[in-house]
C-alpha cells in the first residue's frame, strides 16, 4: 500500500509516544521507508535507540548539529518525504506549528516543508478542549494540515473524554489516504457554512449561533480527499480553509444565488444554518428610539429553501444532496420527515440543545439520515466527525 513512500515521523514529547514505535513498525510492514524525529520532550518516553532500531534509519535530534548539516541538512530533510507526519502532536507542538515557531528541529523541518503534514494529536482533554487549542486546531486546517482523531477515552492522568491519540491502525489509514490521489479526485463537491445575516437596518440583524466549524471542517476534509469545493460561507468566526473556493455572503438570498452559480457540482452539502425568515421592511436608515418602549414593528417574509430547491431541481442536481438538521427535541423524528419533506438524500441531523454545547463548540454528536434508516455516531470532534462524512460521501460518489 506505501511502497516505496517517504515518511518523516516527528515524534512529540507525551505518553502517546510509545504508539509512535508500533507506527513505525506498521508503516514499514506497508513499505515505507521512516525516518524518525525525536523532540528533546520525545526522548522522556521513547529512546532515540528504539525509534532507530525499529525505523532502520538514523534518527534526528538536534538542529545544530554540523554533521548533521553536512550530511543531510535541515531543509533538505524537510522535502525528502513524501510526507510529514507528526504523532504525536502535543499542544505544544501544534501551538509552534500555527504560530510559525523555529526554534528546535522539529519546528524548523515543519516550517521548511514543502510536502503535506498529517497531525495524530494526543493531550489532556482539558488541553484539548482550551480555545487556545481550538483556535490552533482551526489555523492548521486553515493552512491545509491534515488532521486524524484525537479519540475519545480514558487518559493516562486518569481523565476520560477526547484527547488520546488515534490508533495505529487509524493513522496508517490516514497516511494511506494522504498519499493516495484521493478518492474524490476530479468531483467537484459545494459545501455552505456559517450563519446568514438578515438585516434590520444598517447596524442591526438576525443571525443564529453558528460558528461554521463544522462546515470548514467538512470542506477541508473533502478537499483532502481530493475533491474541488465551492466553498459558499455566511459571516462565520472561524476562517475558511485554504485549497477551496471560498464565496462569501451575507444573506440567504445571497447565499441561494452563490449555489445556483457554482452548479453543477458531483455533491451538494448543505451545512450552513441560514436564516428561515428575512425582515421584509428593513429600514434603510439606523432605527431610532421615539420614546413608546416598543421596537417598531417587523414584517417577516419566508427565505429560499436552498435545500429543497436543489433536491428537487431535476435536471442538473448533484448526484448526491446531504443536509443538516439542528434539532433541540425529537431529533431523528424530525430530521427524517426533514429529509422526506427536502427530497435530499442524506441528512446530518444534530441536538443543539444548550446543555449540549454543540452550537459553537468543538464537538458534535450527528445521526446520519439515510434511505436505510438512522445511524447515530458517538460524540467526536467536528474535525472527525468531517473526516467521517467526507468519507461516507467519498464511498456514495466512487
Amino acid at each position: 500500500m506505501l511502497t516505496g513512500k517517504r515518511i518523516l515521523l516527528i515524534i512529540g514529547g507525551g505518553i502517546a509516544a510509545f504508539k509512535s514505535l508500533d507506527l513505525i513498525r506498521r508503516l514499514r510492514d506497508q513499505g515505507a521507508t521512516v525516518t524518525p524525529v525525536l523532540t528533546r520532550a520525545a526522548e522522556e518516553f521513547v529512546t532515540p535507540l528504539s525509534a532507530s532500531a525499529l525505523a532502520a534509519q538514523k534518527v534526528y535530534r538536534d538542529l545544530f548539529d554540523l554533521t548533521d548539516e553536512a550530511e543531510m541538512g535541515h531543509i533538505e530533510l524537510s522535502r525528502a518525504a513524501d510526507l510529514v507526519v507528526v504523532a504525536p502532536a502535543t499542544a505544544d507542538l501544534m501551538a509552534k506549528m500555527a504560530h510559525g515557531h523555529a526554534n528546535d528541529l522539529a519546528s524548523t523541518l515543519l516550517m521548511a516543508t514543502d510536502k503535506h503534514v498529517l497531525i495524530a494529536p494526543a493531550m489532556n482533554v482539558r488541553m484539548w478542549e482550551h480555545p487556545a487549542t481550538r483556535r490552533n486546531l482551526a489555523m492548521l486546517q486553515g493552512d491545509g494540515v491534515l488532521v486524524v482523531g484525537p479519540d475519545e477515552g480514558n487518559m493516562a492522568c486518569g481523565e476520560f473524554g477526547p484527547g488520546r491519540m488515534s490508533e495505529v491502525p487509524d493513522i496508517v489509514g490516514a497516511v494511506a489516504a494522504a498519499l493516495a490521489d484521493g478518492p474524490l479526485k476530479g468531483k467537484h463537491v459545494l459545501v455552505t457554512s456559517g450563519p446568514t445575516h438578515e438585516p434590520i437596518d444598517p447596524v442591526r440583524y438576525i443571525a443564529n449561533r453558528s460558528s461554521g466549524a463544522q462546515g470548514t471542517a467538512l470542506a477541508a476534509a473533502l478537499r483532502d480527499l481530493g475533491a474541488r469545493v465551492s466553498f459558499i460561507t455566511g459571516p462565520a468566526s472561524v476562517p475558511p480553509p485554504t485549497g477551496v473556493d471560498v464565496i462569501r455572503v451575507e444573506t440567504a438570498a445571497q447565499m441561494a444565488g452563490a449555489v445556483k452559480v457554482a452548479l453543477p457540482a458531483d455533491a451538494a452539502v448543505f451545512a450552513a444554518a441560514v436564516a428561515d425568515w428575512r425582515v421584509e421592511n428593513a429600514a434603510s436608515q439606523k432605527m431610532k428610539k421615539d420614546g413608546s418602549g416598543r421596537f417598531p414593528k417587523l414584517d417577516f417574509a419566508e427565505n429560499p429553501d436552498i435545500l429543497a430547491s436543489i433536491s428537487q431541481m431535476g435536471k442538473g442536481r448533484p448526484g448526491l444532496v446531504v443536509g443538516f438538521a439542528a434539532e433541540t427535541e425529537n431529533v431523528t423524528d424530525h430530521a427524517t420527515a426533514k429529509r422526506a419533506r427536502k427530497g435530499c438524500d442524506w441528512i446530518v441531523a444534530n441536538d443543539v440543545s444548550p446543555e449540549t454545547g454543540i452550537m459553537g463548540g468543538a464537538e458534535n454528536a450527528v445521526t446520519l439520515i439515510t434511505g436505510d434508516g438512522a445511524e447515530p455516531w458517538p460524540r467526536l470532534s467536528k474535525v472527525e466527525t468531517a473526516r467521517r462524512l467526507a468519507l461516507r460521501i467519498a464511498q456514495a460518489l466512487t
